[in-house]
């Protein structure tokens, strides 16, 4: 709406504004969307309705009621988006009325719509906006809105429910063979109502005839599928819950219903799927209860019951359309629940497990249109669908893991037998069974191939002819990749059989793997070559040369004017690089031999990498620069990757690679100081100091300040941001080692961060703010590193401005900016250097400092109101305020207590018994009787400042 001219309305507006008003309130009324206008702006500003008058209420009611008669009388019906915009309007105007003013609302709109058919259509949109506003859990309400929703439900109940009902059957009985439009709607509002009203209202013989009718309508019978399952999903006692679901079942399965495989009707068959499901699923729900309450008898009928339903669950779950089979699904895996709890299973039931483990088998395989190179939407859900498929299997387990296996095993055999044979879906779902057995017969830490005899030699068979039965060989991308996924889950097995390991390994390194045809095929065996490697690296040993002269070319480096598309994405070869280094390092070869091995892999980088530097300095074009910065990148990358193949046990000087490592250093720092793409350059070589530091220890410290002189140069927020973690990381492994290095560097690092957070930045620019909240963390969190390392001489030993400077800037942390994680970290850092420097013996000044600054800062930062202490951060950070307090009582003691009390406290106009008791607190020897104490002081003087 035109806000300037709603201004006309107010009485005291001068003439134009109201002869604006008039223009605009006229040309409204001869619009053709005038009604549209209207309701949004009625159904957008409610909050203003209670400000009108009683008669204006009543006019907006009365105007309401009188577009409605006009409905009736109408030529053309109003477009559909208006009459549910309408809907809504009387929605929102029934629950701001209902309870008060209006409570004959459903009684005037039945007088007016009677069984018009447009009057019809709209008081059934109605009731749906009606039934979204009061009971839809998708629209979060309030505690007051819940409260007033429960009242107004109640109070349908006792008043109007009964009329509602009526009229939802006249109007079904009237329009049912002539206007299955409005027949569809009233069925859609029953299933709505009925999960808050009295089921008897419509689980009665006229309803539910009337219902099972509409069954036999085709323009009816989804939409009376779905209401029929909104009646039985219905809350009731157990035993009336298994007689409803029962006598339904009886009329459906007496009307043919039940006869699935005479209905084409898929979109019939799949609400009709869920209805069966609806129903199974409460009889078991009922069979629980009655279980839980002792009554043997009725829980024997239930159980009957659900057993009656077994064959027509099956034939839904193995029916070829996937909804109408994973609409069943809850129903089968909530039976297989119960069959898992019984003791002893009949022959029925038996055959029942049996029969659901085929079905589940069957409908895990691919169909011929699945699309393995372009998988989109419809990929997708059969995706998810599988995902169920598999609980479903999961759970068989649980009930009969022999039958489950020996199924399996017979699968297996016997498509595995004639895989140059069988189509490629029966191969891939044979070895996905074997694959998925091994998540359904679960053992700790993948021991399937010992304990169980029976099961582990079962195992070992199948696993046995997957690996010497060729199929690695066969001509689908889906077989291949099952076939590496299933070898690498079941790595033990090689442990068991290691005679099998090299033609497994073949298998990866040839066109079956890292150089098939499909690049989805290469990337995903790139990371399971990687996997299997390092779960077998004891057995490796007699294959390592050999494997490392195979993936030579796979390890190459594509420059950008190298012009042929590598095999590898730098993702890819990146497990590539770490297999290699995992193959070196875990050798049983000498030391010496692991150095020549290392070199060789890391040697053809390292001449890459400087040769690249070069034409990158030369390079002109923008794209090219761009290009040549990430191949560079990757190249450091590679390296940094093999190094995770040390570990404690087989260290870098241990396996005498320290001076291959320092090399790489030496050949990637220079990148640090190219003034042509810094931002990834940096990072890359960042990151493999952060590698080098654990790899290397105290062999990197020569390297570590002409890096950072170079990170420090024309710096942004970003990049100290990410700079800090690596001084952070040095300064916590070294220590003392760095303290001469770290005093060098303190004020120049400082210096760039102050430059940074004083750039001027636009008022609502979100990320430069963002930007600037991350680099304050990162530099509290720089010298909560230094001072908790035992470093605080580094500071002291900046002259005493520069450490007043970084004293207040902590402050200024502590109190001035509302982030609660800057603000623990600044209390964290303000008790340790009051531990270290406040004592009797501490910097000239520091005491000073104590009373001058951090007591104060103690209590402003949380009397402050953006401390929010509904928040968990801003709790850690009132903890460790209080462990300031605490500390600076620890060391200056009762001269602490004494100034609180007389000077500090005094001044903010504390009350003297309130003094004492704090102070009494604070010397209390538990700290948590003070910081609970603090808390609850805090949160007092929140309320009062805002009372």
């Amino acid at each position: 709406m035109d806000e300037q001219a709603l201004l006309g309305l107010n009485p005291n507006a001068d003439s134009d504004f109201r002869q604006r008003a008039l223009a605009y309130f006229e040309q409204l009324k001869i619009s053709p969307d005038a009604w549209q206008v209207c309701a949004e702006a009625l159904a957008q500003r409610t909050y203003r309705y209670s400000e009108l008058t009683t008669v204006q209420q009543q006019l907006i009611r009365e105007t309401l009621i009188s577009w409605l008669q006009a409905q009736m009388l109408n030529p053309q019906p109003e477009k559909t988006f208006i009459r549910n915009k309408a809907a809504q309007v009387f929605a929102l105007l029934f629950v701001t009325e209902y309870l008060t003013k209006w409570p004959k609302f459903f009684f005037d709109i039945l007088s007016v719509v009677d069984l018009n058919p447009r009057g019809v259509d709209l008081y059934l949109r109605i009731l749906m906006a009606i039934d979204s506003e009061l009971v839809d859990r998708d629209v979060v309400h309030t505690s007051e809105e819940a409260r007033r929703n429960t009242l107004i439900k109640d109070t349908m109940r006792e008043q109007c429910i009964p009329n509602l009902v009526e009229s939802w059957y006249q109007i079904l009985q009237n329009y049912q063979y002539t206007n299955s439009e409005v027949t569809c709607q009233c069925l859609e509002v029953v299933g709505a109502y009925v999960s808050w009203i009295d089921l008897s209202l419509i689980a009665n013989d006229r309803f539910i005839n009337m219902l099972l009718g509409h069954m036999s309508i085709e323009v009816l019978r989804e939409e009376a599928c779905d209401c029929l399952f909104e009646v039985v999903n219905k809350g009731m006692d157990p035993v009336d819950k298994m007689k409803l679901v029962e006598s339904l079942c009886q009329v459906l399965q007496s009307a043919g219903f039940f006869s699935i495989d005479q209905e084409e009707d898929v979109d019939f068959l799949a609400r009709f799927s869920k209805l069966v499901n609806g129903m199974g699923q409460s009889l078991i729900v009922s069979w629980s209860k009655l279980i839980k309450n002792g009554d043997i008898k009725n829980a024997q009928e239930a159980l009957q019951a659900i057993e009656t339903k077994v064959a027509l669950m099956l034939q839904l779950l193995i029916h070829e359309d996937d909804d109408i089979s994973s609409n069943i699904i809850g129903f089968c895996y909530d039976y297989l629940h119960i069959l898992k709890q019984l003791t002893v299973l009949s022959d029925q039931q038996k055959a029942n497990v049996e029969a659901i483990m085929l079905a589940v088998m069957k409908k895990l395989t691919y169909d011929e249109e699945y699309n393995f190179e372009n998988e989109g939407e419809d990929e997708a859900m059969f995706v998810e669908y599988r995902k169920q498929l598999k609980l479903l299997l999961d759970r068989l387990a649980q009930v009969s893991p022999e039958l489950l296996l020996a199924s399996v095993r017979r699968v297996f055999s016997s498509t595995l037998q004639n895989w140059q044979t069988t189509r490629f879906m029966e191969v891939e779902v044979a070895i996905r069974l074997l694959y998925m057995l091994a998540e359904a017969l679960p053992v700790s830490h993948g021991a399937h191939f010992s304990g169980d005899v029976s099961k582990a030699s079962a195992l070992q068979d199948m696993m046995r002819t997957l690996v010497t039965s060729g199929v690695s060989s066969y001509q689908h991308t889906s077989v291949t990749l099952e076939f590496f996924e299933t070898v690498v889950r079941y790595e033990k097995f090689f442990t068991v059989e290691p005679q099998h390991i090299p033609c497994v390994l073949m298998a990866f390194l040839d066109h079956r793997g890292l150089r098939h045809s499909s690049a989805k095929v290469r990337s995903r065996t790139a990371y399971l070559f990687s996997r299997f490697v390092k779960s077998l690296n004891k057995q490796m040993n007699p294959f390592i040369e050999d494997i490392l002269n195979r993936i030579q070319d796979l390890l190459e480096l594509s420059p950008p004017e190298n012009g042929h598309q590598s095999l590898l994405s730098s993702d890819d070869q990146l497990f590539i690089y770490e297999t290699a280094g995992v193959l070196i390092v875990n050798s049983e070869y000498p030391a010496e031999r692991k150095q020549a091995l290392m070199r060789n892999l890391l040697t053809p980088l390292m001449e890459k990498f400087k040769i690249l530097l070069e034409k990158l300095m030369l390079a002109q074009d923008e794209e090219r620069q761009a290009s040549l910065a990430d191949c560079l990148n990757h190249a450091v990358g590679f390296a940094s990757r093999t190094s995770k193949a040390f570990s404690n046990k087989q260290t870098v000087k241990q396996c005498g690679c320290s001076e291959v490592y320092l090399d790489c250093l030496q050949t990637f720092l220079p990148a640090l100081s190219c003034p042509l793409q810094k931002d990834i350059l940096r990072s890359g070589v960042r990151t493999f100091l952060h590698r080098m530091i654990i790899c290397l220890e105290e062999e990197v410290l020569p390297f570590i300040p002409s890096a950072s002189e170079h990170m420090l140069k024309d710096c942004e927020a970003k990049d100290l941001q990410e700079f800090i973690p690596l001084i952070n990381q040095i300064t916590a492994k070294f220590k003392i080692q760095v303290s001469p290095f770290l005093q060098q560097m303190f004020m120049p690092l400082l210096h760039a961060i102050f430059e940074v957070l004083l750039r001027p930045a636009e008022e609502n620019d979100q990320s430069a703010a963002l930007e600037k909240q991350m680099l304050r963390r990162s530099y509290f969190a720089f010298l909560q590193t230094v001072t908790g390392s035992g470093m605080s001489e580094v500071i002291a030993n900046q002259g005493a401005e520069n450490v007043e400077r970084v004293l207040v800037t902590v402050i200024q942390g502590a109190v001035e900016y509302p982030d609660p994680i800057a603000q623990k970290t600044c209390f964290i850092i303000l008790s340790k250097l009051v531990e270290l420097w406040g004592g009797k013996d501490g910097p000239v000044g520091f005491a000073d400092f104590v009373y001058k600054h951090i007591v104060p800062a103690c209590f402003l930062a949380p009397l402050k109101q953006t401390f929010d202490l509904a928040d968990a951060q801003t709790v850690l950070a009132l903890s460790e305020c209080a462990v300031t307090l605490k500390t600076i009582h620890l060391k200056r003691g009762p001269e602490c207590v004494q100034y609180l009390q007389q000077e500090y406290l005094p001044s903010l106009q504390v009350a003297p018994e309130i003094i004492q008791e704090f102070c009494q607190a604070l010397q209390q020897p538990d700290a948590k009787v003070f910081k609970n104490y603090l808390k609850v002081g805090i949160c007092e003087a929140h309320v009062s400042s805002y009372n």
